[in-house]
This record gives structure tokens, C-alpha cells and sequence, in this order.
């Protein structure tokens, strides 16, 4: 007599559902493993993908970085040399307006100014001909007051200074914007 025939019908059926049972839970946890390691290669692919791409934004922004900071310290040279350029420029005009406020102080130099020789040009409070005893050929001019000369040569140096300090300006800005 086999097995099978000693044990009840509702036994055996109830034994193979079990077996299936097992098997299937067996083959379930198989696929649930198959399909694990399959995401889990999926998923190491996409990290190494995202690693990947952050190490090349992290070395774009190195290099833009770096020609920033190239571009910064070119500006920055062009700055000092424009501004040493203008520091001279008003040093040789101070220099020079110096040495003409010392010639004027010690007579070495006068000023003059061209009178109009036409007639009624001054309603006649000026004579259009020159000194008697003069050498002078030319232009009718008039001598400055050394004081007037002073003043003159004052108002040219300021606006010697602004147009220097306006120019430096200018310079500054054209190397700010046109980078």
C-alpha cells in the first residue's frame, strides 16, 4: 500500500496546498530578491551618474571661477595703471604751475593781454596805439598785474586739476564697462 492511500482525501489536499503554498512563497521571495539586486544595480547606476555630473558643475564653476578672478586682477592692473598715469599728469601740471606762479612772483615772467585796436572797441577809454619809446610790433597788449597774473594762473591750475580728475574718471568707468 503506498502512502497516498492511508491518508484521507481532505488530508492530501490540504498537504499538496501547503506544498504549493511553500513553493510559490519560495519562488515570490526569489523574484522579490531577482528584482531587488536588478534596482539595486539601477539605482548604484543613477549614483555614480549623480556623482559624475556633480564633479563636472564642481569644475565648471572652478574654471569660472578662476577666469573671474583673472578677469578682477586684469581690471585691477588696468586700474593702477591708469591711475598712476593721471597721478603723473597732475604732478607735472602742479610742477608746472608752480614754476609759473614763481616766475610770475619774481617778474621773471608777465602776463599780457591783447587789447582791440578797432576803433570805439572800448568807447574810447583805451588808446590803440602803443607807448611811445616801444619796440613792441604788432598787437596792441596790455600788461597784467602781477597780483591779476597770480590769480589767473590759480583758476588754470583748478581747472587743470578737474579735467585731470575728470579725465581719471572717465578712464575709470571705460575700464569698469568695457571689461
Amino acid at each position: 500500500m503506498r502512502l497516498g492511500e492511508l491518508i484521507p482525501a481532505p488530508y492530501r489536499l490540504l498537504a499538496k496546498g501547503l506544498v504549493l503554498v511553500v513553493l510559490a512563497g519560495g519562488s515570490a521571495s526569489i523574484s522579490w530578491q531577482v528584482q531587488d539586486w536588478r534596482y539595486g544595480k539601477q539605482i548604484a547606476e543613477q549614483a555614480r551618474f549623480h556623482t559624475e555630473t556633480l564633479n563636472q558643475l564642481n569644475l565648471a564653476s572652478a574654471a569660472q571661477q578662476r577666469a573671474e578672478q583673472d578677469r578682477r586682477l586684469a581690471l585691477e592692473q588696468r586700474l593702477a595703471t591708469s591711475e598712476q598715469t593721471h597721478y603723473r599728469a597732475l604732478n607735472d601740471v602742479q610742477r608746472d604751475q608752480g614754476r609759473l606762479r614763481d616766475r610770475l612772483a619774481t617778474a621773471d615772467l608777465r602776463l599780457s593781454v591783447l587789447l582791440d585796436a578797432t576803433p570805439g572797441a572800448y568807447n574810447g577809454s583805451l588808446s590803440a596805439t602803443t607807448a611811445t619809446g616801444g619796440v613792441v610790433h604788432g598787437p596792441t597788449r596790455a600788461e597784467l598785474d602781477p597780483a591779476h597774473a597770480q590769480r589767473i594762473v590759480s583758476i588754470t591750475d583748478d581747472g587743470d586739476r578737474g579735467l585731470i580728475a575728470l579725465a581719471a574718471c572717465q578712464g575709470y568707468v571705460k575700464a569698469i564697462t568695457f571689461q
